[in-house]
């Protein structure tokens, strides 16, 4: 009997990922753990093994492709059976994992359908089946329809172009409502501008080497790249940064760290200066409220926990786990933690549903001598933390280690004196860190 393949569901919040690479064609055999195709959610790529032995009888979708998660991808088999009944239907309603409709094609997909009819299907239609430019997932209409979320301002940051639930968000954080839903004539009307645009700008790609000349490389770039470039443009649109700078001296740090060294066995962890910045913000920004926070517009969001979201630099680029609960975390429980989520972020096998949730972010380049920089915000969230490097400074005539941070704050969400004072605070705490420890993490 033939098998589906479905397109897994990595995670709450996936709810479509892109093919990569197929691995076995039409008509190949297929044995039980062979690799099939890789797909790709925003931030991470998988592997899919098949489960049977047989024949690889129909594929449905191209390398490329953006596929709804539990939709049938191709059909295992033996040679000669039929694929109809698994061909992925339009007009009715498919349920996804978390409950949620899709509202799929009204032709069965043939298996040699282009990219191009791919990217001119709607998925999902925001309001009205009648619009074929809109591309919004079911979660984001959801939420856009409950807060009146003015969708015109959305800039879309899901796989092809598509408004996904964090785009809604950003447009809820820059205060963007209409004063009822969505009116689609204005969303299509804005969607028919952008894809103007990105007509126009396939025209000068497409002519770019002759543009440039030969001595000049033209790369795409990479899916995880365009996620960031578009996350990063929405942030600085949608909300109010400024960046504070200051240092503070770093001895106990350093005192503390080579006191670790000598306790421990020749070759293990010690806990980063990373992790330490990591332990002394999550129990400060308990006492900073609006640091720890998600800023909705005309509402704010407390945290009681502190989720802390950190930076990693990956071959596939920026990728930003989740420290969950951070605050109860002891430094050696945190220090084993961070190392376990950075080696998934840099294999590529980090989980989808720890790349949110963050309540406020830290990233460290000082590894690479920055003295000081302006991070961006993550939004919703109102605050991140950039640690720099560690320059020698004189106080009385004594040299001592400065360690610089910057952070970046939302203005809407609280006055430059409320970023001050959280900034003193770690800074104390950093500066005498050894004896803010309890006993048991000594």
């Amino acid at each position: 009997m033939a098998t589906a393949v479905i397109m897994p569901k990595q995670g709450q919040s996936v709810e479509s990922c892109l093919i990569g690479k197929w691995y076995k064609n039409k008509g190949d055999k297929v044995s039980a753990g062979d690799i099939l195709f890789t797909y790709e959610t925003d931030k991470a790529t998988f592997e899919e093994e098949s489960k049977v032995d047989g024949i690889m009888l129909d594929i449905f979708f191209d390398e490329g492709d953006d596929v709804e998660c539990f939709l049938n991808v191709c059909v295992i088999g033996k040679e000669g059976e039929s694929t109809e009944e698994f061909k992925p239907v339009i007009g009715t309603q498919a349920t996804q994992g978390d409950g949620s409709l899709v509202l799929q094609s009204e032709k069965p997909l043939s298996t040699q359908h282009s990219q191009a009819t791919q990217e001119n299907r709607p998925l999902v239609s925001p309001v009205s089946p009648a619009s074929d430019n809109v591309r919004i997932s079911p979660r984001a209409r959801r939420l856009a329809e409950k807060t009146l979320a003015d969708l015109r301002y959305a800039v879309p940051t899901g796989a092809n172009g598509r408004i996904i639930e964090r785009d809604v968000q950003a447009v809820l954080s820059s205060g963007h409502r209409s004063a009822e839903n969505s009116d689609i004539s204005a969303i299509t009307g804005q969607q028919s501008r952008s894809a103007l645009a990105e007509s126009s700008l396939a025209a000068v790609r497409e002519n770019a080497a002759l543009a440039y000349g030969p001595d000049v490389e033209i790369v795409a770039l990479t899916n995880v790249r365009k996620f960031i470039a578009k996350a990063m443009h929405a942030s600085l649109m949608g909300s109010a940064q400024l960046t504070s700078h200051s240092s503070f001296d770093a001895s106990d740090i350093f005192a503390y760290r080579k006191k670790l060294k000598e306790q421990q066995n020749p070759g293990a962890p010690v806990a980063t200066v990373t992790d330490i910045v990591i332990y002394a913000a999550s129990r400060v920004l308990l006492r900073h409220k609006s640091m720890n926070a998600h800023f909705l517009g005309d509402k704010i969001a407390l945290f009681s926990d502190t989720h802390i979201g950190v930076a990693v630099d990956t071959p596939r680029g920026l990728l930003v786990p989740t420290v969950f609960n951070a605050n109860t975390m002891s430094l050696q429980e945190l220090s084993a933690h961070t190392k376990e989520l950075f080696e998934k972020c840099k294999s590529g096998s980090v989980e989808p549903d720890l790349l949110k949730g963050a309540s406020f972010t830290i990233s460290n380049l000082g590894g690479l001598g920055i003295e000081m920089f302006t991070p961006i915000l993550n939004p919703p969230q109102t605050g991140i933390l950039g640690v720099c490097n560690v320059i020698e400074r004189l106080r009385n005539g004594k040299p001592y280690p400065a360690l610089g941070l910057s952070i970046t704050y939302d203005h809407q969400a609280m006055d430059g004196a409320d970023s001050a004072r959280f900034l003193k605070d770690l800074i104390e705490y950093l500066e005498s860190f050894s004896s803010n420890l309890p006993q048991e993490d000594e």
